[in-house]
């Protein structure tokens, strides 16, 4: 009895590290031990953002590159590797892992998969990339051109370090623009500092990342508005907006885009109308304007519609008749 149970226990152990990571052993789930282990020996992180069990791409990034013996043999000594996995199986993560992707996802604006992410060992992200044909071979040179953007980063902060004042802020700036612009934020300590190095902002950088920050976050204030049941807020917000940050353009289209939801909610079709004639002059060639358009009779269908009175319910217990609570 004893021998069996630990022959299952045994058997338990081996299936559980055959659901440790799709690509092998090599591979670590833990994101901060990754990282501590990445600074002791002196490594970057490779990071693969992944749906094991259902995403094709990421299953041939897999079968084609990671569990090649070249590949591992060839990132051994500048990577360490983490495997982070969102499968349609949870049984195969701990609610921990679980919790942890889902935290990293939202951190690191992952939206896509498979998402590979190069790190340093304090987990700022100097390269982004996916599934690259080619097999492992053509992956690891892929790398190599991708490691290079880490040495041109810290050599440019080793030269920025040699400035002062507006100079030094400058070059900063000039270091953040080389980065992926999606994850500027895990670089807050440079932006603080070309704040203060800057503070009339001669390099535009700061009014230039309030305006992204802003533009990052109106559709979440607009969506709130609507909860509230304030649609005139949300038109309010956009306006405000495209005035402030003197939008034009395609972005302007974009923007005011964001009216069309609480406008019609409210069966506003005037308003509509005349936000549907403001993104057609935003930029009159471009595809919005052209959808823009078409959309006009669909509008002005909707308007004839919603100005018809309503046919009466039929009295209770009659063909047609539409219950009401309580009914």
């Amino acid at each position: 009895m004893i021998i069996k149970k630990l022959l299952l226990a045994g058997l338990a152990l081996a299936m559980t590290a055959c659901f440790a990571t799709a690509a092998g052993d090599e591979w670590m789930t833990d994101f901060e031990a990754a990282k501590k282990k990445a600074a002791a020996e002196n490594k970057e992180l490779l990071v693969d953002f992944t749906g094991s069990d259902w995403c094709g791409w990421c299953i041939k990034l897999v079968d084609e590159v990671f569990k090649h013996d070249s590949f591992k043999k060839g990132v051994a000594d500048k990577f360490v590797l983490v495997e982070l996995d969102f499968p349609k199986d949870k049984s195969k993560l701990s609610e921990a892992t679980q919790k942890q992707n889902a935290e990293l996802q939202a951190k690191y604006g992952v939206r896509g998969f498979p998402t590979i992410l190069l790190l340093d060992a304090k987990g700022r992200p100097f390269a982004r990339t996916g599934y690259q044909a080619g097999g492992p071979e053509k992956y690891l040179s892929h790398l190599d051109e991708l490691g290079s953007k880490r040495v041109a980063r810290d050599e440019a902060l080793a030269a920025a370090e040699k400035l002062e004042g507006v100079a030094k802020a400058k070059a900063l700036v000039t270091v953040l623009k080389a980065l992926p612009e999606d994850q500027l934020g895990h670089y807050s300590d440079i932006t603080d500092q070309i704040a203060k190095l800057d503070p009339a902002d001669a390099s535009g950088f700061v009014a230039e990342q309030k305006r992204k920050d802003a533009l990052a976050k109106i559709g979440a204030d607009i969506n709130a508005a609507m909860q509230a049941g304030q649609a005139d807020g949300a038109i309010a917000l956009v306006d405000k907006f495209i005035t402030d940050y003197k939008v034009v353009g395609e972005e302007k289209q974009s923007i005011l885009g964001m009216k069309m939801n609480p406008l019609l909610s409210t069966n506003n079709f005037d308003g509509a109308a005349k936000a549907i004639d403001e993104i057609i002059a935003a930029a009159p060639e471009s595809k919005a304007a052209k959808f823009a358009e078409s959309f006009k009779p669909q509008l002005q269908k909707m308007k004839e519609a919603a100005s018809k009175p309503k046919a009466a319910n039929p009295a209770h217990g009659e063909p047609g008749h539409v219950h009401g609570a309580g009914e």
